[in-house]
């Protein structure tokens, strides 16, 4: 069953890029005592994640914390190596890149996407939320892999 509005995240360990390389962060170390936006993309550097989704979030980081928000964060299922390369031709320094490379989070919260026809094997669904001390206070998923419009920074930052 997928997360919903209201509930608390699951705990998991993501992987991101430090000075000293790959390090683990935790759920709690993400969420605990902060309002954070987290939004997913089915794959770093795919078309619609590249050119849509990421570009707005990039563009609207200082008025969404602006808005009481502590972090701006990006997961995708992708390496860490590969999370870290799309920060640097993004230019998106102001937002977190979490990695799960597995999947493992987005089959925590129920939303995969089975992109195997595709080549892609099982990734995340598109979404973005809003997630206060570990509970999801928005949550806007999109219906295909293809569209960043319920889950673009432009919509999110009505719900701030």
């Amino acid at each position: 069953m997928a997360i919903k509005v209201g509930d608390r995240v699951p705990s998991g360990t993501f992987m991101v890029m430090t000075a000293d390389g790959p390090k683990p962060k935790t759920t709690d170390e993400l969420f605990k005592g902060k309002k954070v936006v987290l939004f997913a993309v089915p794959g770093a550097f795919t078309p619609t994640c590249h050119k849509n989704h990421l570009p707005g979030f990039v563009k609207n980081a200082a008025a969404i914390k602006g808005k009481g928000v502590d972090t701006i964060a990006v997961t995708g299922v992708n390496d860490v190596f590969v999370m870290d390369a799309w920060k640097k031709a993004s230019g998106g320094d102001a937002i977190e890149f979490l990695a799960d490379g597995s999947a493992n989070w987005a089959k925590a919260l129920g939303l995969t996407a089975d992109l195997t026809e595709r080549g892609l094997g099982v990734r995340s669904q598109r979404y973005a939320m809003v997630v206060e001390d570990g509970v999801v206070k928005t949550l806007n998923v999109e219906d295909a892999p293809g569209k960043a419009e319920i889950s673009g920074a432009d919509n999110l930052m009505k719900a701030l």
